[in-house]
């Protein structure tokens, strides 16, 4: 496949199915936790909240301006330079390539929420009884997770992989 198109139908999947999973939420739960569902007894819940601020509801509270500077310009800016440089950059693994697209596509989708609705939408909580707990996130956040954990794994097995060579 064209690498190019692989990275153009890699971002948009990701943006796709974070927007599917928000539409689904938004048509047929009730907003606030007041209709929250068990997935997974207290483990797993959905819970359809809006988020005005960034990961966790961090800049929630700051005066409008700066949240379009700090939510909306600055997250565009850096998601143009992604895609910029995983078109640009020829010589990126694949792992590093699929972790980019994740990123951009999930970043995207949060953006594409905020020029939208003025919030993003958020539903996925766990709680492992007091072992491991998260706040409310979404598809994309899970993306922009996973992309990163990925380039982690990348740069460390490459690193590795150098040692072995020198």
């Amino acid at each position: 496949m064209n690498r190019s198109l692989f990275i153009v139908l890699l971002i948009a999947f990701n943006i796709a199915i974070d927007q599917i999973s928000k539409v689904i939420v938004r048509t047929t739960m009730i907003k606030g936790g007041k209709g929250q569902i068990n997935v997974i007894q207290d483990y797993f819940q959905l819970i359809w909240v809006e988020n005005k601020g960034a990961f966790l509801g961090m800049g929630s509270d700051m005066n409008p301006t700066l949240r379009l500077i700090f939510l909306l310009v600055l997250p565009t800016l850096v998601l143009a330079y992604v895609i910029y440089y995983i078109l640009k950059t020829k010589e990126l693994d694949r792992l590093s390539l699929i972790a980019f697209c994740c990123i951009a596509g999930g970043g995207i989708a949060n953006v594409f929420d905020r020029i939208v609705f003025g919030e993003v939408t958020d539903f996925f909580f766990i709680d492992l009884g007091g072992v491991f707990k998260t706040g409310i996130f979404n598809v994309a956040d899970m993306s922009v997770t996973i992309g990163m954990v990925m380039l982690l794994f990348s740069g460390v097995f490459n690193s590795k992989k150098k040692e072995k060579i020198a």
